[in-house]
């Protein structure tokens, strides 16, 4: 299995000018802990999670207003290749502690891979291995 067969497909972004307000509804409105950060060059920047607005930014006493969804994006964003094996996604999750992929084909963003897509859809004789990948 491939990437793009289990992700879901459509994935919308925040701005990496958007505030964290912006993003706080827009987690709230998608029903998603997770959006890309997309930058004005339809870029990938990073991921935010709703985790990172109360931890990283209100918890340090940054007003969600005026700081930028894009202050949050740290390194080189993960992201799994829309051909790539779901093997190759497990591995990726795992080395860089995530439970959630961008999935890309080329430079753009085609969807969300997450551990729960996976789980929803792994082969019963590898429910031990899919225990270990989610208890990391």
């Amino acid at each position: 299995m491939k990437a793009r067969e289990l992700m879901t497909p459509g994935a919308e972004c925040i701005g990496e000018n958007d505030s964290l307000t912006q993003a706080a509804q827009k987690l709230r409105d998608l029903n998603v802990g997770s959006l890309p950060i997309c930058g004005e060059d339809d870029m990938l920047k990073g991921a935010l999670t709703d985790r990172d607005i109360v931890v990283k930014a209100l918890a340090e006493g940054m007003e969600p207003n005026s700081t930028r969804a894009g202050a949050l994006a740290e390194g080189k964003p993960v992201t799994i290749g829309a051909d790539d094996s779901i093997e190759e996604a497990i591995r990726t999750m795992q080395e860089h502690k995530v439970r959630r992929l961008p999935v890309i084909d080329g430079h753009e963003l085609v969807g969300m891979l997450a551990q729960a897509d996976i789980a929803r859809n792994f082969p019963e004789d590898r429910v031990g291995e899919l225990v270990e990948f989610i208890s990391y």
